[in-house]
């Protein structure tokens, strides 16, 4: 067996909650500026978060929502949702984070699937999330950061007397997150994250590319994503810094928050770099204390890395993970920059390349599965034994998805993916999931969805389609029909028919085929 080992040492897996990990960033400077609205311009100190969490972790308890419970959190960037998450985690139950972009249809999925007592919601989800409980198990409706409406209330009526001490929890086994994810392959699972794979993951990052005490830098990387749960909001936070939050992305304003609040690091997926790279607007805006661009999320090409480099005066690293590792695996940082390279792995972590055909290991510069094994790799999918053990072998080794290969140096290059999943500028699209939506379509047989590339999304998802007999569905409707129930970013952007969806003895579909008659 070939194992690829961390050039930055080992670490100990944390003895801590993830709170508890942030809140060591914090404790001994409860004056300092911390969270910042972006759009508002109102600070949070540190001494007011934790006396947030602590409170919203005493109310969840008094009135059953505390240990054991499951709460969902649905809304965009903002200073409250550390109070929402971290006060869930602290009262021992599991955070299920909920795009705010989601339909009715698909919150009900994951309320459903999640088994949530409790929906805090954002005053501008409250329409999605009434008509998303119903039919669920959720008991309570609760307004993030606004006055109580009819039957919902304000978080603030949530609070109650502190709880002063971090409800007991099982560090391996109890999730403190439950992000949704399709992993390799299928529709969205529960992805069980413990209290130590993100404590540990925090560890592991920080000794890779550290935060400097009172270091300041903007997020619009949604929260709701693990991204920008545990690889920004969480990290910043426990080592010192500070982060000024967006609700959602818009340039200008990503600019020009940046440059007042002279931020050194830009966090951002391949979408982002491309447009700090080419876009005018970028020249209007003082960037000079930039020292790196930070992208994740999906693959970023080595001439838009280079383009925005050379822009912005700055180095351009990637880093590579996945929801189900607590999100990082392979990360750099200046000194160990690298062009083309996802990074190195991180301490604590061992990775194999094995070939996806023989289930041999392979060596250096080989291309085959990438697999991981250590303390960041998720507990296993929320009631699906068989995903899990399909993903995780009996040994830990987490199987990725994703055709990759190691250099003489360690340095992790990412070639290709085996899983089915489209990346649009960077959140998943499993085709499995438009595809369900499309097959209860009255006029369609049978359907397949794939990505196509595109320069500035990455991917586009696009459909093939059997219409059903006798009918003759018209494109614009179908793409319409697949709005209304999904996302904007899951939006079919093409239908093309055909008389049969080709696929193997076994059923699978053909996506090679499919893209090849795309390509010609």
């Amino acid at each position: 067996m070939t194992i690829f080992e961390s050039p930055f040492g080992d670490i100990a897996p944390s003895e801590r909650t993830i709170t508890e990990r942030v809140f060591e960033g914090m404790l001994d400077r409860p004056d300092a500026v911390v969270l910042t609205d972006g759009l508002t311009g109102e600070a949070w100190t540190t001494g007011r978060l934790v006396d947030g969490v602590k409170r919203l972790a005493g109310g969840l308890t008094e009135r059953g929502f505390g240990a054991g419970a499951t709460v969902a959190i649905m809304a965009p960037n903002m200073p409250l949702y550390f109070v929402a998450f971290h006060g869930v985690a602290w009262a021992g139950g599991t955070a299920t984070p909920v795009n705010p972009a989601y339909t009715a249809y698909e919150v009900r999925h994951q309320l459903n699937d999640a088994g949530a007592d409790l929906l805090l919601a954002a005053l501008s989800c409250l329409d999605v999330a009434r008509a998303a409980v119903e039919g669920t198990g959720v008991r309570q409706i609760v307004v993030i950061g606004d006055a109580g409406a009819d039957g919902v209330i304000a978080l603030d009526d949530l609070m109650g007397a502190p709880l002063v001490d971090q409800a007991p929890v099982d560090l391996d086994r109890h999730p403190a997150a439950l992000p949704y994810s399709s992993g390799t392959t299928g529709l969205p699972k529960g992805v069980m994250l413990t209290h130590r794979n993100m404590a540990t993951n925090i560890d592991q990052m920080l000794a890779v590319f550290g935060v400097r005490p009172g270091e300041t830098t903007v997020a619009f990387l949604p929260f709701f994503h693990i991204y920008g749960l545990n690889a920004l909001l969480n990290p910043y936070l426990a080592a010192g810094g500070s982060i000024v939050t967006m609700p959602r992305f818009d340039l200008e304003t990503f600019l020009r928050l940046s440059a007042e609040h002279r931020a050194t690091r830009l966090w951002v997926a391949p979408p982002v770099a491309l447009a700090l790279a080419k876009h005018p607007i970028v020249d209007s805006f003082d960037l000079s204390a930039v020292e790196v661009v930070f992208s994740a999320a999906a693959p970023l090409g080595e001439d838009v890395a280079a383009a925005c480099a050379r822009r912005l005066g700055a180095a351009v690293l990637q880093g590579y993970g996945m929801t189900e590792l607590s999100p990082a695996s392979h990360l750099m940082n200046i000194e160990t920059a690298r062009a083309g390279a996802v990074g190195q792995t991180t301490p604590g972590a061992q990775c194999r390349i094995v070939d996806p055909e023989t289930g041999q290991d392979l060596g250096v510069d080989a291309e085959g599965e990438l697999w991981i094994k250590g303390p960041q790799v998720m507990l296993g999918y929320l009631n699906n034994p068989a995903a899990t053990a399909a993903t995780i072998d009996d040994e830990g080794w987490l199987k990725t998805g994703d055709l990759a290969c190691f250099d003489g140096d360690g340095y992790l290059y990412i070639r290709d993916r085996l899983k089915e999943l489209i990346k649009y500028k960077g959140f998943q699209v499993a085709p499995a999931e438009l595809e369900d939506v499309l097959l209860s379509h009255p006029a369609i047989a049978d359907a397949a969805v794939i990505g196509i590339p595109d320069e500035e999304a990455g991917e586009l998802p696009v459909a093939f389609v059997v219409a059903a007999s006798g009918s003759t569905p018209d494109p614009d409707e179908i793409m319409a029909y697949v709005a209304e129930r999904l996302a904007t970013y899951k939006r079919v952007r093409r239908v093309t028919f055909l008389e049969a969806i080709p696929k193997s003895a076994s059923g699978k579909i053909l996506r090679r085929e499919l893209r090849a008659r795309i390509s010609a």
